[in-house]
């Protein structure tokens, strides 16, 4: 298996100019690899699923593969590509067909028989996506009562996998998920609006795959591992509505300008009951599926505190599931750091501090940036001049924000550095521009496309 890790480490540690800091940011980028190598979608499937015989054991619950005719297997997302890969070495000829959608320019890296793989574009779908989950919907038709489905949803399911309901457009869907990403909505809200505009959200997929048994494997992305909101639920049952989906585009100012008319036709007919809502909980689709959450943020989190006290650390895990604007996160994380060096509260040096979840970004310049490096330059200016601190966050699919940095690291001396080269964070930070801003620093962090996606990942150290 391959080890996912931060590609530029040498180069992070030779930015340092004091040798606490560089002490402080070995132990951050060491902490981070060892996560980053446990999230191999193989390794987690290999770890929550087996197989004895004919049985198919998946974590506590076991299914008897002489019961299904056919086992077809489906799904999309940034990791469903090993993690088909790793279920076809457990499976074998047990899969009579499979289509997964994933990454664009990713299909030759995977090693697979009988499950085929369709490329397409994320965050902002295209047709190539379209075309896939057109022939994923064709498969899942196929399934008979005595056959199973099993899908593989991973984060990055919601772009990879559209298709668009009667009425509304593949332009439509990318127009309006580009000015959700740029509103500052969450991504539980941007989710709220997709469901309600596919005809495999939303639990569509399963009932598409009526009555056949349903199997979901999903690695979830999102804070809570709501698995209505993971690749927008494709095999979920939705407590949301399309007067919620409408709420969200009014919230941030995107119905009037921004929300074609044929969007906004199918939200106000659902609104009046003349077109089907998405699967709610409680239907009888739902007996017959069975939805397990295989890795998880907290996944991560856990990982990175074990690791942290490995290394000698008082540590703690602050949370998994943390949300809100970057730099406000950014700002309050900086505080604990500050509070350490200060106080010893809440935990005395060495010390690290463990957080992981999903921030965003409300874009008001014309930089370029993502989360994790924006949360990191808002932090920087505020542990400007401590001692053996560092911070640095990552998107532990390797892509933060539309950039080709996973994320960023800054300590002490992060903004002295900057002044030297004439370079205002202030300036950076207001126009969205924190990956030009650490790309001048040399200090953003590369993993390259890690195929895999449990959210974000924060570690901050004081030594």
């Amino acid at each position: 298996m391959r080890f996912i890790k931060i590609l530029n480490k040498k180069e992070l540690l030779e930015n340092a100019t004091r040798n606490n800091d560089k002490k402080a940011r070995k132990l951050t980028l060491q902490i981070l690899n060892t996560v980053l190598d446990s999230l191999d979608p193989r390794k987690i499937i290999k770890n929550h699923v087996h197989r004895e015989n004919n049985l198919l054991f998946i974590d506590n619950q076991s299914f008897n593969l002489d019961k299904f005719q056919y086992v077809y297997v489906v799904g999309g997302g940034k990791a469903s590509g090993f993690m088909a890969e790793a279920l076809e070495e457990i499976l074998g000829d047990k899969i009579a067909e499979g289509l997964i959608n994933v990454l664009r320019k990713t299909q030759s890296i995977f090693n697979t028989r009988k499950i085929e793989f369709n490329e397409a574009s994320h965050p902002i779908p295209d047709e190539a996506g379209l075309v896939g989950a057109r022939k994923i919907v064709h498969l899942a038709k196929k399934a008979k009562k005595n056959d199973l489905v099993i899908c593989l949803i991973s984060g990055g399911g919601s772009a990879l996998l559209p298709l668009p309901s009667k009425g509304i457009t593949l332009k439509d869907q990318k127009n309006l998920t580009e000015a959700l990403l740029k509103s500052g909505s969450s991504i539980n809200e941007i989710n709220i609006v997709r469901k309600h505009l596919s005809d495999l959200k939303g639990g569509r997929l399963a009932k598409t795959a009526s009555p056949a048994t349903v199997i979901s494997l999903i690695l979830s992305d999102v804070v809570d591992n709501s698995i209505d909101v993971i690749a927008s639920g494709p095999t979920a049952p939705d407590k949301t509505t399309f007067y919620d989906a409408i709420s969200v585009l009014k919230k941030y100012d995107l119905w009037n300008i921004y929300t074609p008319q044929q969007v906004k036709e199918r939200l106000e007919a659902g609104l009046k009951n003349a077109i089907p809502e998405t699967l709610k909980p409680g239907d009888k689709i739902f007996e017959k599926i069975h939805n397990f959450v295989i890795g998880s943020t907290r996944f991560a989190t856990l990982t990175a505190f074990h690791k942290a006290k490995a290394l000698g650390f008082n540590s703690i895990l602050l949370s998994s599931m943390v949300e809100g604007e970057a730099r406000h996160v950014g700002t309050v994380y900086a505080g604990i750091l500050k509070e350490i060096m200060h106080s010893k509260n809440p935990i005395p040096r060495p010390a690290a501090i463990i957080s992981g979840g999903e921030t965003t970004v409300t874009v008001a310049g014309y930089g370029k940036g993502g989360r994790n490096q924006e949360l990191v330059q808002s932090a920087s200016s505020r542990i400007s001049g401590l001692s053996g601190v560092a911070i640095a966050s990552i998107n532990t699919d390797g892509i933060d924000g539309p950039t080709s940095a996973a994320g960023a690291i800054a300590d002490g001396q992060t903004i002295n550095r900057a002044q030297e080269k004439k370079l205002s964070c202030a300036e950076f930070l207001i126009n969205n521009d924190s990956f030009n801003f650490f790309s001048k620093l040399s200090d953003l962090i590369f993993t390259g496309p890690t195929y895999t996606n449990v959210g974000d990942l924060t570690v901050m150290v004081v030594v």
